[in-house]
C-alpha cells in the first residue's frame, strides 16, 4: 500500500506517504518520490541503516558524491560499497 499524499518541506525535503512491506520483503517507492529523484527500474540503491533514525536509501551516484566530498568516508566505506551489489530476495 502506498498512501498518494506528498507533502514538501523546506530544502526540497518531502514527506512521500507510507509503504506496506510484502510478505517476500519488498516495498514500492512513490510514485512521486521515483519522479522527483528520477528512479527508474533496474537502478541500484545502498540501503543504509542506523538504530536511532532508521533506514535510508541512496543511489550509487549520490554516494560517490558523497565520497568526492568525503576522503575519510569513502577510504572507509568505499571498498564495501565497490563490493557491494543487491541480491535478489526470493
Amino acid at each position: 500500500m502506498v498512501t498518494d499524499e506528498t507533502h514538501y518541506g523546506p530544502e526540497g525535503r518531502a514527506f512521500y506517504g507510507a509503504v506496506t512491506i510484502s510478505e517476500r520483503g519488498q516495498i514500492v517507492i512513490p510514485a512521486a518520490a521515483r519522479r522527483d529523484f528520477n528512479l527508474n527500474a533496474g537502478d541500484k540503491l545502498l540501503v543504509l541503516g542506523d538504530p536511532g533514525q532508521g533506514l535510508a536509501f541512496i543511489t550509487f551516484d549520490a554516494m560517490g558524491k558523497l565520497f568526492a566530498a568525503n576522503p575519510l568516508m569513502a577510504q572507509e566505506l568505499g571498498p564495501r560499497v565497490n563490493r557491494t551489489t543487491p541480491k535478489d530476495e526470493t
